[in-house]
């Protein structure tokens, strides 16, 4: 059972887990819900987590989860088809087996944002790391204050979790607002960088948590845009995508300064990791 005592007991050992299902959201992201082999549970990871996914044969990567904290009975992982081990995961079917290490890392500051405002912004498959953050947040909306949630695709045809965000936007204690690079067919919504939207929407400056995922070109303009806002260093978390290998600090490759993406990540608070954001790794 991949729970956070199990990740550090035994953290380079895959435990074996069942597809129960995958489904496809874009022509090049799927979905893959997981549960374990032996039927051992319940299941536990704090939103923003991420786990190692082995496919057996193939090769090993580091994906977030992106399921319901509260749903103990499997693991959900939003996949974009990139390499070799992803592109093999999404041939998968019902039955089948999959390694899982974890879960591994640092977590969105749900417990932190108790009270305030919250601003989540993502682009393209950087929803899918803040979706947990979002389900933990609608399932107990009352301990929160305002929650935006803004979203930028490349084209109307590459929004993830489309249903979903139309969904939440249908909620009356959530304003949600998505764009698009290029407007196709029959778009009649936003188009320009999901950057635009944040100085249209409302939240208070003085009290709000801001998390954001994407391409980090996106997050850094991101940060201007909100600290344009009124928001500081301190309010502002990013989740870090950099090259995770052994997700447990050993090897060294995903190094960010005197942190370790997998080990003191991926999320983290912009003021500790700002002197060094727009190095890029090569």
């Amino acid at each position: 059972m991949p729970t956070a005592a199990a990740a550090t007991l035994e953290p380079m050992t895959p435990v074996p887990f069942r597809v129960l299902g995958m489904r496809k959201e874009l022509p090049d992201t799927y979905t893959l819900d997981l549960a374990p082999a032996d039927g051992d549970g319940p299941l536990h990871f704090a939103p923003g987590q991420f786990n190692m996914l082995y496919h057996f044969g193939v090769g090993e990567i580091p994906i977030s989860i992106s399921g319901d904290p509260a749903a103990t009975d499997r693991l959900t992982h939003t996949i974009r088809s990139v390499g070799a081990v992803s592109r093999g995961m999404g041939t998968l079917k019902a039955g089948d087996m999959v390694g899982v290490r974890g879960p591994f890392g640092s977590a969105w500051p749900v417990d932190e944002a108790r009270g305030r405002d919250v601003v989540i912004v993502c682009g393209g498959i950087g929803l899918a790391p803040l979706r947990p953050a979002i389900y933990h947040i609608l399932a107990n909306r009352p301990s929160y204050g305002r929650l935006v949630i803004l979203y930028g695709a490349r084209s109307p045809r590459d929004i993830l979790f489309r249903r979903e965000l139309e969904r939440w936007g249908g909620r009356l204690d959530t304003y949600v607002d998505a764009t698009v690079d290029r407007a196709t067919g029959e778009w009649s919504g936003n188009v320009g960088v999901v950057t635009n939207l944040i100085r249209h929407s409302g939240f208070d400056p003085v009290d709000t948590i801001a998390m954001v995922c994407g391409p980090e070109t996106m997050m850094q303009y991101t940060v201007e845009a909100l600290r344009d806002r009124g928001l500081d260093n301190t309010r502002i978390y990013l989740s870090m995508e950099r090259n995770m290998k052994c997700a447990v600090g050993f090897c060294g490759r995903c190094q960010f300064g005197g942190a370790f993406v997998c080990r003191d990540g991926p999320v983290f608070r912009f003021d500790r990791i700002a002197p060094i954001f727009r190095v890029w790794e090569f």
